[in-house]
């Protein structure tokens, strides 16, 4: 029997930027984001209350700036204004269906969008609205990641469910091995023995520490976010 009531009160969704992208080479693909919205407002529908941390590579990444000679914490910073932007098309869209979407930015930058505070993004969450950050944690050398966990903790989120390309972590690349399995949980400690890439290692460590488990599911697979709220064996939980 399929469950009806999801399982979890409030979640924090992490977005990679390059999931905006669709089938496009970089920028923002109004279809897939519109598709992406609409998994979103299957779980707010449930009553779910949704924070997301959105990523920027689709438009620019701070690493490979660095990587190409330019000082790292200035592309970090190039970085986190795409995100803002991301987060600004991503609260749009959902203004297009009917849902109330609100940016905080942890940089200030308060002509365009409001700056984070956490006691205004909790108080947005419980009426209803979904709550886009932006800036990642505002300072160089982080990554999106670990703004994640950070939010995630920082808002009482239940679970940080990182949307991505494949259906969970496997045991090995299934790219390249056909015979890699699919892990349906794995604990804190597993992941590590194994070295596992579920988040970066910082965002990873502040999880564990706040005991904030993590659920790694493909946002490309359709209903694929609903069916983790209802705690569906979908993606990979990762628990303490």
């Amino acid at each position: 029997m399929t469950a009806t009531l999801p399982r979890y009160k409030r979640i924090l969704l992490k977005l990679s930027g390059e999931a905006l992208m669709g089938n496009d080479a970089y920028g923002i693909n109004r279809e897939t984001l519109g598709r992406i919205v609409g998994e979103i407002k299957s779980v707010t529908d449930l009553g779910v209350e949704v924070g997301v941390v959105i990523g920027g590579g689709n438009i620019f990444r701070g690493m490979a700036g660095a990587s190409s000679g330019m000082d790292r914490a200035t592309a970090d910073y190039m970085g986190m204004l795409a995100t803002v932007m991301n987060a600004m098309a991503l609260a749009d869209a959902m203004r297009q269906v009917g849902m109330n979407g609100r940016v905080q930015s942890a940089l200030n930058i308060e002509q365009v969008v409001e700056p984070y505070i956490r006691g205004k993004a909790i108080r947005y969450l419980e009426e209803g609205k979904v709550v886009i950050f932006g800036g990642g944690t505002g300072n160089p050398f982080f990554t999106t990641d670990t703004a994640a966990a950070l939010r995630g903790s920082e808002i009482g989120a239940e679970m940080v469910l990182k949307a991505t390309k494949v259906d969970g972590v496997y045991t090995a690349d299934p790219k390249k091995d056909p015979t890699a399995t699919r892990f349906a949980k794995i604990s804190f400690d597993e992941a590590i023995s194994r070295n596992l890439a579920v988040l970066d290692a910082t965002a990873f460590a502040l999880c564990r520490d706040q005991k904030l488990p993590i659920n790694v599911f493909s946002i490309f697979k359709a209903g694929a976010l609903k069916r983790v709220v209802l705690g569906e064996d979908e993606g990979t939980l990762v628990y303490c």
